[in-house]
């Protein structure tokens, strides 16, 4: 069973958002960068599936020299080996291209399973997934909360408004973990000490057979603008039957909610 696991390196949900001086792009001065939450779902689901079955997990990413970091904790939590599309362009590509490059990674590679966490914090759209499995021509699973797999078949379990779905298929096919389907493990000190001795195998665009052309970018971002300031709350004071009467019209007139 070989499985790739593709996973992004991205700014600390902690950090204070600063917008950069064009107007286009955040910050990132002085930021920590850690591995996208959503993707540690994804490692820890592959790892227990290489676990009970068998093979090889294979850590993906794309973007520059700073995420072999994040490839390296994926090594460090048990991943086999892993693979960078390194391309400083890549850091602010769209999704379309950042899915063309890691599609190609993962044609080469041949896996099983190719598990994403279900998005990535910060640019929230969800869609290299789906980019990738429309250029591989595979099935894909979003917001998988349990998943089985059985020989060449798998059955996953998905959150819907008010219920879960099942969905069964065959493999190969990509998934997107949610939270909820495990807990990720932590780096022990000899997972850590391991990972320096595993392999990152870079590759250029070039060498995946990507052109200017491939990577075109179909978004254009025109502005970043940080939301308004949330007005002061009001405290209505006074005798209930006259506040409920205030309170129900502010919410029909100011809130607009009912």
């Amino acid at each position: 069973m070989k499985i790739v696991v593709c996973v992004k390196y991205v700014p600390d949900t902690a950090i204070k958002v600063k917008i950069g001086a064009d107007k286009k792009s955040v910050d990132l001065t002085d930021v920590a960068f850690v591995v996208n939450p959503y993707d540690e779902f994804a490692v820890e689901e592959s790892l227990q599936i290489k676990e009970r079955l068998g093979g090889q997990v294979i850590a993906a990413g794309a973007g520059g020299e700073r995420a072999i970091a994040g490839l390296r904790t994926c090594l460090a939590m048990g991943a086999d080996s892993a693979v960078l599309i390194r391309d400083e362009s890549l850091e602010s590509a769209d999704s379309f291209a950042v899915g063309s490059a890691l599609a190609k990674a993962c044609k080469e590679l041949q896996p099983d399973l190719i598990f994403f966490g279900k998005h990535a914090i910060g640019v929230d759209n969800g869609q290299v997934p789906a980019v990738v499995a429309e250029l591989l021509d595979l099935p894909q699973v979003s917001v998988v909360v349990k998943l089985e797999i059985q020989d060449r078949s798998f059955r996953a379990e998905r959150e819907i408004e008010g219920s879960h779905e099942i969905i069964e298929g065959r493999l190969p096919a990509v998934f997107t973990a949610q939270k909820g389907l495990n807990n990720p493990r932590y780096a022990s000190l000899k997972g850590i000490m391991a990972a320096k001795k595993k392999e990152i195998q870079i590759r250029s665009l070039e060498s995946l057979g990507l052109t200017s052309e491939d990577l075109r970018p179909r978004v254009v971002i025109e502005e970043i603008s940080l939301p308004p300031p949330r007005p002061p709350g009001k405290i209505l004071k006074g005798e209930v039957s006259e506040t409920v009467q205030l309170l129900v019209k502010l919410l029909h007139e100011e809130a607009k909610v009912i």
